[in-house]
């Protein structure tokens, strides 16, 4: 059965790091620049990447939540029925993690000075600004062998390898706390607690052809499912999997 699969933040800070997850994913598909056009998606990525850095001081708040992790594994030490070796390997990665975050520079900074980026990054945002008369530089770039392409766009994803590491492993120990099951909402309609709630993961058969419209906060949420082919609510009983992750 083809299941649609939806995540939904709790709360602004959750919702800020799934955004950033996505945007270095799309940067990371696309800096293979496989398909001519695949430059827009890169350099897009990037430099939203840099708006959201300028707006919110994003690594002083992944590294006191990479802490709190760190702290509640370590209560887990020595507890009878807890996997002790996996528990030691998981506190190793995210001392690693925590430790080379630390010790990272402010996110983006060293994007924001180099002068490649920072002479296109102001027209790119304009509608077809990337054409070759309005990026004379971008485009004399698009014309140099692949592996230098290449090299370059790694040479930024790696300035951002102690967020992506952080993020992942951050997102990974939050997704692992809700377990799938099954749920019906009634008329299309499900409403349900939630205790300190960080994301919302749904598995909805496509066959009902809905859509999830979540509404809601660490502690309570609402789900109305719409008709994608109608967009009004939809009246008919939706079963779906949800794992509620703290």
């Amino acid at each position: 059965m083809t299941t649609h699969k939806f995540e939904h933040p709790l709360n602004e800070k959750t919702r800020i790091y799934l955004r950033v997850e996505s945007l270095l994913r799309q940067a990371h598909v696309a800096s293979c620049f496989a398909e001519n056009h695949q430059y827009q998606l890169f350099f897009r990525s990037i430099f939203d990447l840099l708006e959201i850095f300028e707006q919110i001081q994003l690594k002083s708040e992944l590294a006191k939540d990479i802490e709190k992790q760190r702290l509640l594994y370590r209560s887990w030490l020595d507890v009878d029925g807890v996997d002790q070796v996996t528990l030691r390997s998981l506190l190793d990665e995210a001392d690693r993690t925590h430790s080379a975050l630390m010790h990272a520079e402010r996110f983006g900074q060293s994007l924001k000075e180099d002068r490649f980026l920072s002479s296109i990054r102001q027209r790119f945002s304009l509608p077809g600004g990337s054409c070759c008369f309005d990026l004379p530089a971008l485009h004399y770039w698009l014309h140099l062998p692949l592996e230098r392409k290449k090299h370059d766009a790694q040479k930024w994803l790696n300035s951002l390898q102690p967020l992506s590491d952080a993020l992942h492993l951050w997102l990974k120990l939050t997704r692992e706390t809700g377990y799938f099951r099954s749920q019906i909402a009634r008329n299309g309609f499900f409403q349900s607690d939630a205790e300190e709630a960080n994301i919302l993961r749904l598995h909805i058969p496509m066959e009902f052809g809905v859509y999830p419209m979540i509404s809601g906060h660490k502690n309570r949420f609402a789900i109305k499912f719409i008709s994608f082919e109608t967009g009004q609510a939809c009246s008919q009983d939706v079963s779906f999997d949800l794992a509620v992750c703290s």
